[in-house]
């Protein structure tokens, strides 16, 4: 059997489209195909793979679980998990942890939360989830719905209903669309799918007085900005607000599929036995890894170094725009970086994401006219350095046409 990129069309489901170039073997922040080819991982999995390609610490960790035990049904706790939450709830606002699988499971679980919460305190009226055009939280059906881009959303019949949009950073448009009735407000800190939106100074906070304000709960997803991809162990922090209801995947497991839901003990309260549930969640071998991606990434020099890894990317990126004149800003936080389009290239962020794979570096998308990046919080500079030089090649074939 030939295992190439025509078998995939052969065997898969078609709501992908994938490159050609399968990757096989990695090692840090680069990547090598079947060819041998070598990469510059600049995507990381989508924000995934926070500490590069097999990682020592993660490898260990699963290897030494992998000998004790693999799973085990909710009937049964396990120490991965209990340890795991013990440092999360240790080191966040969080005082209690749900293990899932995913960032969209995560958010599934936040939203039907603060939904039974509501119904507990104030009673069933109160339903109604305010979430921003653009914003991006799963493809389960609830949480795609919430996610402002209707066309995910559009054409699966009908949409769980209470679930109102307005624009990101816009809080009169917030408040106006707010009441009595408002049990929940989620947004990201930091949109990612959306184009890489940073709030604007105020946002945040306002967003959480609003919640105060309206006895609603603040549902922080940080699938994508956690685990110290914006340079604070979670975005909020950087704030100086506290969230009711926060959502952490990607990064947590360094490529590992593993989530959390994160929220207090008053909230969680709602959640009795029975209410909600996953066959995997809390898995031991899941756990096992996110408790060495957290004990490698909470450290107060990673997370200086995600900070100025980022300004170094930002400096190149300034660099390339200066001789090519491809980008109209650079957006985002830390690691998680956004360079957006004049408007005379709108749509071809896909042609730059293609022309820099030919080139030997791996790149991301966040709508037609952004491109992300997304790397390991530990990438060398001299990775950084190679990786965007190869990337310099490619805007310059873009914009030569």
């Amino acid at each position: 059997m030939s295992i190439d990129r025509a078998l995939f069309d052969q065997v898969m489901v078609p709501n992908y489209a994938p490159s050609a170039v399968i990757p096989v073997r990695g090692e840090g922040a680069r990547l090598w195909d079947q060819q041998g080819r070598e990469y510059i991982d600049f995507a990381g999995g989508i924000a995934v793979n926070c500490l590069g390609h097999r990682h020592p610490a993660l490898v260990d960790a699963l290897k030494q679980q992998a000998d004790k035990l693999w799973h085990l049904s909710n009937v049964y706790t396990n120490e991965p998990a209990l340890r795991l939450a013990a440092k999360i709830t240790a080191d966040t606002f969080a005082e209690r942890v749900y293990f899932c699988n995913s960032g969209a499971e995560a958010n599934e679980a936040a939203l039907k939360l603060a939904r039974r919460y509501a119904v507990d305190h104030f009673g069933a009226q109160k339903d109604q989830i305010i979430a921003f055009d653009k914003a991006f939280h799963g493809r389960t059906f609830f949480t795609v719905t919430a996610g402002g881009q209707p066309a995910y959303s559009d054409g699966f019949g009908p949409k769980p209903g209470a679930i109102d949009h307005v624009p990101y950073n816009d809080l009169e448009a917030l408040e106006a669309a707010m009441s009595e009735r408002t049990c929940a407000v989620l947004l990201e800190p930091l949109q990612g799918e959306g184009g890489l939106i940073e709030p604007v100074p105020g946002f945040i906070a306002g967003v959480r007085a609003l919640c105060d304000k309206y006895q609603a709960l603040m549902v922080l997803d940080e699938v994508q900005t956690g685990v110290g991809r914006t340079g604070a162990l979670y975005a909020y922090m950087h704030h100086d607000i506290t969230p009711d209801i926060l959502s952490s995947a990607k990064g947590l497991g360094g490529g590992f599929p593993v989530a959390a839901m994160l929220t207090t003990a008053k909230v969680a309260d709602s959640f009795k036995v029975g209410t909600h549930g996953s066959t995997y969640g809390g898995n031991p071998l899941a756990c096992a890894v996110a408790e060495a991606v957290w004990d490698e990434v909470n450290q107060v020099p990673l997370l200086q170094g995600v900070l100025t890894r980022g300004q170094r990317f930002r400096q190149h990126l300034e660099d390339i725009n200066a001789e090519h004149g491809l980008f109209e800003e650079v957006r985002g936080a830390g690691l998680l970086l956004g360079a957006a389009l004049k408007p005379a290239y709108h749509g071809r962020a896909r042609d730059v994401l293609a022309a820099a794979v030919e080139q030997g570096v791996m790149c991301l998308v966040a709508g037609p006219n952004v491109v992300r990046f997304a790397p390991s919080l530990i990438i060398a500079e001299d990775d950084i350095d190679t990786g965007m030089h190869r990337f310099g090649q490619a805007v310059a074939k873009v914009v030569a046409g």
